[in-house]
Parts: C-alpha cells; structure tokens; sequence
C-alpha cells in the first residue's frame, strides 16, 4: 500500500465539522439574555419577553444548523455589497446579480434575487481602495483537537492580503466592539496557519453605507486557541443534546465534507 494513502487512512477523521459564522449563531444563542437585556431590558412593555427570545434564537440556531431556507433582506445586501467591492478589486463583471453603476446619481445598484439594493458609489469605491490587490472569497479550513475527538473549520475568507484578513460587515446601527465576540477572527487565523499560512492580524471593515470604520484584533494562539477549543466542546454539547432536532447530517459528518459555507 502506497506510504502516503496508509497515513491518510490512519489519520483520525473529524467527527463534527462547524463554518465560522456557525459559531458566531450558537455564540448569540448561548448569550441570549444578555441580548435581551441590552434591547428590551428597560423597556416598561417590551414586544417579547426574554424566554419568547430566547426560544427564538434557540429555534434560529436549529434551523441554521438544518440549513432551513430563511429571507433576510440584511444579508441579502450584505451579500450583494460583498459581490460589488470583489468585482471592483478584480475588475470583473458579476456572474451571480446585476451590477450597474450610476455615476451621475452617485450610486451602484444591485438586483439580487428579489431586491435592488443602491449602494453610495463614493463608499463603494473607499472600501474596494482600500483592499486593493487583496485575494478574494478565500477558502480555509483545519482541525482542532477537542476532548470529543478531532473537529473540522472551514469558511470563506472575504479579502485575504499579505498580512492581514479581512471580513467586511454590513449594519444598520454601529457601536465601538460591536464584533468582538466573533469567532471569525479567531477561526480564520488558526486555520490558515494550518495550512502553512502565518497572519494574524484580522480586521473587519464596516459600513452603515454612510460611514466606515474598522476593528482590529490580533490572533494569539496561546490565549485563543484555548478560547476556540472551549467555544467548539460546548457547541458539540448543545448538538448531543438536540441530535434528535438535527435533520442536516453535514455537522455530524455522516455526509460528504462540507466545502461550502
């Protein structure tokens, strides 16, 4: 038997494989009531109350990891704006939405699916500057170690420069840290560094599409690596104990490697 098939056979295969935004959704699950704290916490007749909430983000969270079909026009144009800045670093023409620029109204107009978003050319134009030359829509993926065996990561990178990651955000409301308690930026770096690839510095660039701004983080292997590694055990607990809600068998590895987020 060749040497090379006889390692690979021997190499302990993943139990579980998770994309970095997945953690971000069992993230704002498990951190629930301090959500509804931050929204409807001094509210005198709040819309919901916080167990309505949190069965909410519970449910959300099942139907992500079942991959429920769902519409979001916020992610649509997140998705769409994502696709404009890619295609004015490539110089390309977009394959998946219609894409027109208006330069005498100063704008750049997306349809996609069933919306037409108008994006202000002037930020548009500062954010694909200011990641000029970067790779895009970057594939990565590695395995962390757990006490529940070996677990698999993967994502797509939004803008990879030589020394830094990038992943762009979209919100209607911004506040300082607002993405602190992603994991993308702990997920990313620790995969690529798997791959032979050593950066560490992560930033996301935001935009309301009126202003931008940009949080940076550091990756520290000593300090995050055990951070993810928890985040990942206690993220497999949850799945044990809703195996019978989890219709989508890509998590449990029982289908083929996922290679799309």
């Amino acid at each position: 038997m060749n040497y090379q098939r006889q390692q690979q056979m021997q190499k302990p295969q993943p139990k579980y494989q998770f994309y970095a935004t997945l953690l971000d959704g069992f993230e704002g699950y498990i951190n629930s009531s301090r959500t509804y704290q931050e929204y409807w916490g001094f509210s005198e007749n709040p819309s919901k109350t916080e167990e309505e909430f949190e069965q909410e983000q519970y449910q959300g969270l099942i139907d992500r990891i079942n991959r429920v079909p769902f519409e979001s026009e916020a992610a649509d144009r997140g998705t769409a704006f994502n696709e404009v800045i890619d295609c004015i670093i490539e110089n390309r023409i977009s394959t998946t939405m219609e894409i027109k620029s208006f330069k005498e109204s100063g704008v750049i107009a997306v349809h996609y699916k069933q919306h037409v978003f108008n994006f202000p050319f002037d930020i548009c134009v500062e954010v694909a500057k200011y990641l000029k030359d970067a790779l895009t829509q970057q594939f990565t993926d590695g395995i962390i170690e757990t006490k529940y065996g070996p677990v698999r990561l993967y994502g797509y990178i939004d803008q990879l420069l030589p020394f830094k990651i990038v992943d762009i955000k979209t919100t209607s409301k911004y506040s300082a840290f607002k993405y602190q308690n992603n994991w993308q930026h702990k997920v990313y770096p620790f995969c690529l560094k798997q791959n032979g690839v050593d950066i560490d510095e992560f930033e996301y660039v935001i935009t309301d599409f009126k202003n931008t701004w940009s949080e940076h983080y550091r990756f520290i292997p000593e300090k995050d690596v055990v951070e993810l590694t928890s985040h990942v055990e206690r993220f497999i607990e949850f799945l044990e104990l809703n195996r019978e809600k989890i219709t989508d068998t890509k998590i449990f590895c029982l289908d083929a490697i996922e290679v799309v987020e």
